[in-house]
């Protein structure tokens, strides 16, 4: 069933509860920067840290591996399952566990593994997006004992589990089926302890249909060489030797091919997009790759694979390890939204490796990841795209602060989440480009980009495989540069570090991107041109051969200007300019269809009808139905028709917020 929505008040009435009771500073001796970094050990303020978002005891007992048993049945829709979960208890005497599961399971029985005795289990309700699931153990645990429970049950469709038709894929031959586990979503797919603050390693078998194909996050795969618990060998066998949060587990099933993009790299896809697939991303993923390693440290993960998703898949990319699950609509022809790609392959090291401990803190994961994607676009592509890009992905974050005021709560770094809300429901552009600025902040006070490159390769080496919160970031940094440290540089009036955190609004400090000017200028000479209703189109000079990203900064100009005076200047500019309503583009497409919807160009509300019938991402989607909100009688009568026409392809996450818009109508 679809997710509830909750509203924004009732977000933030409640801050979670103990997640900012941290401990004092210690204080520390000594003054030799890099010798400290080395031998230096601290308890984490993340060990206090507490997760709303989970019914777990995780304080209590945590998960050390995870075996999961798999048989997909297509026709019924339903994954027939066995959890074999280690866990290690943390205190003496423990006797229940406690797990986030989902209304969308039915569970047959849960056994201790070595006595081979039933466990009772009681289901109750937590939050509407999952159920409290406890088990009281036949006998205590003393501390540090492992031991392995055992769950049988079914899982069925959910919004953590996604079951599309042959119609809702590209190929429209086969059913497909997807996992979607971040942020709280993989209790819909196994019993876990659903906390980013956990890591654990996982194995899987996973039986299919003939003619499917399984593919899963794991560094390790294989096909007929390993038994399921039923004895049989074909079936599919992953392994994952680098602990990961529940959230990170992810599968996918269907008529998927592949072709190898670089030694340690394959794309997946259906048939039909595989050639251009290959095409798109053969040879640049690991020049990424290798621009990564040079800058934030090994590669640990083994592989890295692509998955190209159905056009209804919801994200841009999720980076779960080794296996990258991303939209088609990056698969332009011309490699131009490749950067999504650098921004999931810039996860191996900060989210996937170095973890927010909770959700409140996901701007570690995104702010630390969106500054590790410019450094290595600053390696591959040269400063200049990356100034600009940058200023694309600031546009956004301004467009988002001035949507909902310089006041919102979700404006903050570390968001206030409410017991019961959803974390997913605080999703907006702040963790990424407000996180960003923060980072680039702290590399301005460090001063030298290849001394903080250093400083965040000792950071992942020394938080890689844990889960922390801010104040944990903070410690270190200010212990690895001592004379900042004694400045004070975390109190600076105005700067301060705790100011970064909890105060709302669009940042204080954004980084100097003038090197982009070279780039972004002629971009807005040429939207002063058109928006000017005597602007003289012969004026205008050839910008097809311009990147994406410069003719992206031209349209957010031109859309910050719209509506514009003539009301018969959109379908000029597209006269002028047709690959603009022509392209296949998404990014472009975006801008171009935001602009019709100002302008109310009713000579072009098809390529808005086009383009949200090609796709149903949520960063494209949800700002279109939310300008025609506010678009005129006519706007919202495309909306209603092209959201009847659509509506059973989109994601029930990416509906239920449609939904919420339209209602605004």
């Amino acid at each position: 069933m679809p997710l509830a929505t909750s509203s924004v008040s009732t977000m933030v009435q409640f801050i979670v509860d103990g997640c900012l009771a941290m401990s004092d500073r210690r204080k520390r001796k000594g003054d030799c920067r890099h010798q400290r970094v080395k031998t230096f050990t601290m308890a984490l303020h993340s060990d206090n840290v507490t997760d709303v978002a989970t019914c777990s005891n995780f304080k209590e007992v945590k998960t050390k591996h995870i075996h999961l048993d798999f048989v997909v049945n297509f026709d019924e829709e339903r994954i027939y399952s066995t959890a074999e979960i280690t866990f290690v208890s943390l205190k003496d005497g423990l006797k229940t566990v406690n797990l986030d599961v989902h209304e969308c399971m039915f569970f047959k029985e849960a056994r201790d593994k070595s006595s081979g005795k039933l466990i009772p289990f009681a289901v109750r309700a937590f939050a509407a997006y999952g159920s409290h699931m406890v088990m009281e153990l036949p006998s205590s645990k003393s501390c540090n004992e492992e031991f392995v429970v055992s769950i049988t049950y079914i899982s069925t469709p959910s919004p953590g589990v996604c079951w599309l038709n042959p119609s809702q894929t590209l190929d429209k031959t086969h059913p497909f089926l997807y996992t979607q586990g971040q942020a709280v979503m993989n209790r819909c797919l196994f019993p876990c302890q659903d906390t980013p603050a956990v890591k654990a390693t996982y194995t899987a078998t996973v039986k299919v249909p003939k003619g499917f194909k399984a593919i899963m996050s794991a560094n390790h795969s294989s096909f007929g060489e390993v038994e399921n618990i039923s004895g049989d060998k074909d079936c599919f066998h992953f392994k994952m030797t680098v602990p990961i949060p529940a959230y990170l587990i992810a599968l996918a099933v269907g008529n998927l091919e592949c072709a190898n993009i670089g030694p340690r790299s394959a794309v997946y896809a259906e048939p039909t997009m595989l050639s251009r697939a290959q095409a798109e991303f053969d040879g640049v993923v690991e020049d990424y790759l290798k621009a990564g390693e040079q800058l934030f440290g090994d590669y640990v993960w083994g592989r890295y694979d692509i998955l190209i998703m159905p056009p209804s898949f919801p994200f841009g990319g999720m980076e779960n390890p080794c296996l990258t699950f991303v939209t088609p609509c990056i698969v332009v022809g011309d490699k131009s939204l490749t950067d999504v790609v650098i921004h999931e392959i810039s996860h191996s090291w900060f989210g996937n490796l170095v973890t927010n401990a909770n959700w409140s803190e996901f701007w570690l994961n995104e702010g630390f990841t969106m500054f590790a994607q410019r450094r290595i676009q600053d390696v591959v592509m040269g400063e200049a795209f990356k100034c600009l890009e940058a200023q694309t992905g600031l546009a956004l974050l301004r467009r988002h602060v001035d949507q909902e005021g310089s006041d919102h709560p979700l404006t903050k770094l570390r968001v206030e989440i409410a017991p019961g809300v959803d974390p997913d429901d605080t999703y907006n552009e702040t963790p990424y480009e407000k996180g960003y600025s923060f980072v680039c902040y702290l590399q301005s006070l460090v001063g030298d980009v290849n001394t903080f490159d250093n400083f965040l390769k000792a950071y992942v080496k020394k938080f890689q495989y844990k889960s922390i919160v801010a104040e944990d970031l903070f410690d270190f940094f200010l212990d690895y540069f001592p004379k900042l440290k004694e400045e004070k540089v975390d109190e600076k009036p105005g700067l301060e570090f705790s100011m970064w955190l909890n105060s709302p609004g669009y940042p204080v400090y954004t980084p100097d991107l003038s090197k982009g000017l070279e780039l972004t200028e002629p971009a807005e000479r040429v939207s002063a041109i058109l928006a000017d209703r005597h602007g003289e189109m012969n004026q205008i000079p050839d910008i097809s051969k311009w990147g994406t990203y410069q003719i992206l900064h031209m349209l957010d100009k031109l859309a910050e200007c719209s509506p514009l005076s003539s009301t018969t200047r959109v379908e000029e500019i597209g006269r002028a300019i047709p690959f603009l309503p022509a392209s296949q583009n998404a990014e472009i497409r975006l801008r171009w269809c935001e602009i019709v919807i100002k302008n109310d160009a009713r000579a072009h509300f098809d390529n808005i009808r086009q383009f949200l019938h090609s796709q149903g991402k949520q960063k494209y989607t949800l700002p279109l139905y939310q300008a025609m909100a506010k678009g005129s009688k006519e706007v919202k009568a495309l909306a209603l028709s092209i959201l009847a026409e659509t509506k059973d392809n989109l994601h029930s996450n990416v509906k239920a917020k449609v939904d919420n818009e339209i209602k605004k109508f």
